[in-house]
């Protein structure tokens, strides 16, 4: 569920690529030096979002530094570090997964997600105290989603998607550090912003493995609530795209607004590129899988 909120490189500087490099790099090592190397494999695009969305409202001079990547010996990579939105992000991201395999465990009995959890349980007894919060609102929300998929019949699509949604906009408003200007009413636009954030991710991700869950028969909210025909899935799919594309365009648009609201003091050309233009692009990638010949570009949507 994890990695669709990217930049869309082709409108982005060079010199805003490389910062967003930075950060996703940083993030790795806030992870490793938190929680040890095995724990980076957990790293994921979406949190690199959500540090640069923190860090963008805190007053924290930003500190790079030149080092040598493992994965890329040859060559050195510039990394942010020290940064308090970094291991906050690092922590949500630790955390997020950790408790994913502990739910995939739970409802699949899934081997592969045992034997990873085992990596992770070091992991957990390093869960900071200042963050038993966050980590309360995360078991929650995903138990409470849990529920909901499993008694889908009593729920609608919206009614399912909103755990997600809470969980995402709850974790950008109770950063636990202090933003520029920092008030109720930030912290609600942060909220608002996640909170469609939450419901886009659990969408798209269901949209991009409607075929595959079809064809195992696995949950998913898009067949398990509206399918009541039981339809193959090229029927299925094209009765449910267009309500499909209007309900991630709506949640995109009103993403960008509650960013709009926020005064961020930098980062503004990544942010506006992967709210505006980003979330647009990885829609279409996702449609373009099932239909060749589409020709619509959702990334003029706010134009």
């Amino acid at each position: 569920m994890f990695g669709y909120v990217l930049p869309y490189r082709m409108e982005l500087k060079v010199k805003d690529y490389e910062r967003f490099k930075a950060y996703y790099c940083g993030l790795c090592h806030s992870i490793k030096s938190i929680y040890g190397n095995m724990p980076r494999i957990s790293l994921n695009y979406d949190m690199t979002f959500l540090s640069i969305l923190l860090d963008a409202l805190i007053k924290e001079e930003n500190d790079y530094n030149r080092i040598v990547c493992a994965l890329h010996p040859t060559q050195k990579k510039i990394i942010l570090k020290n940064s308090s939105a970094l291991d906050y992000s690092a922590h949500i991201n630790v955390a997020l997964f950790y408790y994913k395999l502990v739910d995939d465990i739970n409802d699949d009995k899934s081997l592969k997600a045992k034997f990873m959890s085992i990596m992770f349980v070091n992991s957990k007894k390093l869960f900071s105290k200042k963050y038993s919060t966050i980590n309360e609102i995360i078991n929650t929300e995903l138990n409470d989603l849990t529920y909901k998929e499993l008694n889908h019949t009593n729920y609608t699509l919206d009614e399912i998607a909103h755990p997600f949604g809470n969980l995402t906009g709850e974790l950008m408003r109770k950063f636990p550090g202090e933003f520029i200007n920092d008030s109720q009413v930030l912290r609600d636009n942060l909220y608002n912003l996640g909170y469609n954030l939450g419901k886009w991710i659990y969408l798209i991700d269901a949209l991009d493995d409607l075929k595959e869950d079809m064809e195992k028969k696995k949950f998913n909210v898009f067949n398990n609530c509206l399918n009541d025909k039981t339809l193959s899935f090229p029927e299925f799919y094209h009765s449910i795209l267009q309500r499909a594309e209007f309900s991630l365009l709506s949640y995109a648009s009103q993403c960008y607004n509650s960013f709009m609201e926020l005064n961020v003091t930098k980062n503004n050309e990544i942010l506006d590129n992967i709210l505006r233009l980003g979330l647009m692009d990885k829609l279409d990638s996702v449609i373009k899988k099932y239909e060749d010949n589409n020709s619509t570009d959702r990334r003029t949507f706010y134009e």
